[in-house]
């Protein structure tokens, strides 16, 4: 039988909607809706692409939104003084700076000079802490692992005393995932495997997940005899493999495989995300909730 496929493009736009309808009604109790501030540094393509869909998404949902770009060749200090500017800013409530950035900056520092309150992102110090003590502490989870969860919540995928094997231990998905999933709380309460692409008898460890989210980097490197015949499969890979030509618009367009062998795969499991279609959509929606609870924190909401 064939698996439920759990599409991040419609998990958006039912979140979306929500976050659109909150932003009106605080708007009309509290007259304020939320700021985000978005700093592009240079022109780099993909980078400017990616700003350029967070600010349509923000204005769509009623935020406000603010494109500060600077040349490429600002320096660190002048930077850092951008940021602190925004850290005190009353109508900003969340601070994004797209990486990567240029060689004379140190990105480290950077990111940690963002007001944690404002981190949106989830990757300051602070709120990786926060994240790891849990529960009422957690203000910004990371985007992406945010998406993952919310993706296993709303496709009714029962994660209490589930083994989860996540493979890959990046500090952007791996490492964030496998300490949400083993909080108390919806969503979690599962019993958690890491692995990575230098562990004994991968296959192993991914045919006992309930849950196995992947998030490696490798196309195809979870093969179908990997699978738990059932199992939810969250494909976090979305990697260039090739390029074809649009029978839409004649251009060039890259072919994306994830880390897990897709057509295969969906013949074992019981649920699985696409590639394109699945995680990827979910980041900036998150982006857009973490920002809204910012403001929601900042009047005493939650």
């Amino acid at each position: 039988m064939t698996a439920t496929l759990i599409k991040g493009t419609v998990i958006r736009e039912e979140i979306l909607e929500e976050i659109t309808k909150e932003v009106a009604e605080i708007k009309e109790k509290h007259g304020v809706v939320p700021g985000l501030v978005t700093i592009l540094v240079g022109a780099n393509p993909a980078s400017m692409s990616y700003v350029t869909l967070k600010i349509k998404t923000a204005h769509r949902v009623g935020f406000t939104e603010v494109q500060d770009s600077q040349p490429n060749d600002i320096s660190e200090a002048d930077l850092l003084a951008l940021i602190d500017k925004y850290n005190n800013d009353e109508s900003i409530n969340g601070i994004l700076v797209q990486l990567p950035l240029p060689k004379q900056i140190d990105e480290k520092k950077v990111l940690n000079a963002i007001d944690p309150d404002k981190d949106v992102d989830g990757f300051h110090p602070v709120n990786v802490g926060r994240l790891m003590i849990g529960g009422d502490e957690v203000k910004f989870p990371p985007c992406t692992p945010a998406g993952i969860q919310e993706m296993i919540v709303r496709a009714g995928v029962e994660t209490k005393g589930a083994e989860v094997v996540v493979v890959g231990r990046s500090n952007i998905v791996g490492k964030p995932i496998a300490n949400m999933m083993l909080q108390k709380g919806v969503g979690a309460n599962s019993t958690v495997t890491v692995v990575h692409t230098g562990t004994k008898n991968l296959d192993a460890h991914c045919q006992r997940a309930d849950i196995l989210i992947v998030a490696a980097g490798v196309p195809d490197l979870v093969k179908p005899e990997w699978i738990k015949p059932g199992a939810c499969v969250i494909d976090v890979g979305v990697n260039r493999v090739g390029e074809k030509i649009s029978e839409k618009t004649g251009n060039k367009i890259a072919i994306l495989k994830g880390d897990v062998d897709f057509d295969a795969a969906k013949e074992i499991a019981g649920s699985i995300t696409p590639v394109p279609g699945g995680v990827g959509p979910m980041t900036i929606t998150m982006l857009m909730a973490n920002t809204l609870k910012s403001l929601k924190f900042k009047l005493g909401m939650i």
